[in-house]
């Protein structure tokens, strides 16, 4: 089984370069899995932007919608899988032609849990956590935050650490801190 670590944050919060750091300090070969897609020049700005400060040894795998399998298929065990983000694959997932049904997105959120439990080698998630403040007025935005935070405690009960980074800083919620970090906090 794979070990997992997920790191919840805010936007810029810093849990992609805590993320990054972790998988650079691994020792291992890290794949990265990039969710996000380009659909205007402020998100390719923001994808130029995370490319250019990952080491350019890093394998990039694309996996905008299909993330179970693709963990399924990069999975090894001499090999960190960092996958950010995941609240970038929900919102490709809502804002499809055909976004998936109540049901569907269930599915597809406990099909990405199983997936996690059945992978051999280490995988960092990133997520935002959107919860902290106020009801969206929208339908659309209403339904991201409530699937959001329904993703995120499926994932944090299969993981096995659990980080929520403000301004830089990781506060371990579940698990130890690696020692990159100090002192163990559990």
């Amino acid at each position: 089984m794979a070990h997992v670590t997920l790191i919840l944050g805010g936007a810029r919060s810093g849990k992609s370069a805590l993320a990054e750091r972790l998988a650079q300090d691994s020792g291992l070969a890290v794949t990265y899995i990039a969710t996000a897609q380009a659909g205007d020049a402020e998100m390719a700005a923001r994808i130029a932007h995370h490319r250019a400060r990952r080491p350019a040894h890093w394998r990039l795998v694309e996996a905008p919608l299909a993330l179970a399998s693709t963990l399924a298929r990069e999975a090894d065990t001499h090999t960190l899988l960092l996958v950010d983000c995941l609240t970038l694959w929900l919102t490709n997932l809502l804002c499809q032609a055909q976004p998936p049904d109540d049901a569907g997105l269930a599915a597809l959120s406990a099909e990405l849990a199983d997936q996690l439990a059945q992978l051999p080698g280490e995988v960092l998630l990133v997520s935002n956590e959107v919860g902290l403040g106020v009801v969206p007025m929208g339908a659309l935005s209403r339904r991201f935050v409530d699937e959001a935070g329904r993703l995120n405690q499926a994932l944090a009960a299969r993981a096995q650490r659990v980080a929520f980074v403000a301004a830089g800083l990781p506060l371990w919620l579940k698990g130890t801190a690696p020692s990159a970090f100090g002192v163990a906090h559990e």
